[in-house]
This record gives C-alpha cells, sequence and structure tokens, in this order.
C-alpha cells in the first residue's frame, strides 16, 4: 500500500481526459494545488507527470513521509520497516528530478504536524538537482498557518499572486 502514485496516475489521466473531449481545456495552462496531504499530492503530480500540470501550489505538504507524524501515516501505510516499497513509492522526494513547471512551497516553521525538516530536505534536494522553485516560510506557524495577524490574507493573497504571475489567463492555443 502506498499513499499517492494511484491517485496521481488517475488524476492526470482526467485530466487529459477532460482536455480531449472539451474544447474549453487548455492542456497549456494546467495547475494543480494542496493542502497538507493534498500539499503531498501536489508534489508528486509536478514531479511525476510533468508533462499534465504546469505550476503547482504545495502547502505544508509530507515529502518525506517516514519523517510524518507517523500514526496517521500508519493507518494508511503501516511502518516504513513493513512496508518500505510503498514508503518509496509515495515519497515525492524521490521524484523531485522530474520538476519542470513552476512550484511554490509553502510551510509554517513552527510545524507540529509536517515538522520543518520534512520540506526542508525536498528543499535541499531541489536546490541538489540544480531545479527551480519558489519558497515561502511562515515563521512560527503550525499546520494551518494562521497564527499571527493577517497571515490567512497574506498566505492567501501571495497564493493568487503566484497563480497570476505564473498561469495568467489568456486564449486557448490552436
Amino acid at each position: 500500500c502506498s499513499l499517492g502514485p494511484l491517485s496521481t496516475e488517475e488524476q492526470a489521466a482526467a485530466v487529459q481526459e477532460l482536455a480531449r473531449t472539451r474544447s474549453y481545456v487548455d492542456r497549456s495552462r494546467v495547475g494543480i494545488w494542496g493542502w497538507s496531504g493534498g500539499g503531498s499530492h501536489t508534489l508528486n503530480a509536478m514531479f511525476r507527470k510533468p508533462e499534465v500540470y504546469q505550476v503547482g501550489i504545495a502547502v505544508a505538504a509530507k515529502p518525506q513521509p517516514w519523517l510524518y507524524n507517523a500514526w496517521f501515516q500508519e493507518i494508511y501505510m503501516e511502518t516504513r520497516e513493513t512496508n518500505p516499497e510503498g514508503y518509496q513509492q509515495s515519497a515525492p522526494i524521490h521524484f523531485a528530478e522530474g520538476l519542470q513547471g513552476d512550484l511554490l512551497i509553502v510551510h509554517g516553521t513552527g510545524e507540529l504536524n509536517t515538522h520543518v525538516q520534512i520540506i526542508e530536505g525536498l528543499v535541499d534536494r531541489l536546490i541538489e538537482l540544480g531545479k527551480r522553485f519558489d519558497y515561502m516560510s511562515y515563521p512560527n506557524r503550525r499546520h494551518g498557518i494562521r497564527e499571527g495577524a493577517g497571515t490567512t490574507v497574506h498566505l492567501r493573497m501571495h497564493m493568487i499572486r503566484y497563480w497570476l504571475d505564473h498561469l495568467p489567463a489568456g486564449p486557448l492555443e490552436k
């Protein structure tokens, strides 16, 4: 059992089918975003399916699931010792070389759930690979990234600006 690969394949197939059957879907302008498990899914999508997704925003993701809050991970995947292949296949960090599009990674440094070293390992890997990406950390914010005056609005505005800068509106390419 592995969290990640199947949902990544299925969602990419759905995007491709929509583009095939709906003329208004522009395959050259597809973005994906998620928070927590959805952030991990975003990383998997951007790394494993770069031909499908051009822009992604991953908030509070867990690219190294063996470092994640164990009780939650183990409900679905058992332990790393009993399911090493599952953990290997679910870990976005192992597929980071696939990144081609624009990626914004957002994380709170006060995370109690997905500790900051989980994301910093991925940041180090992307640097090692020479990949271009954007990273925003929110000091002393936890998993919901809402502590502190103005944090929620700042985060949402940052995300909106990222979409506008990296996936601007435009006509379909023919």
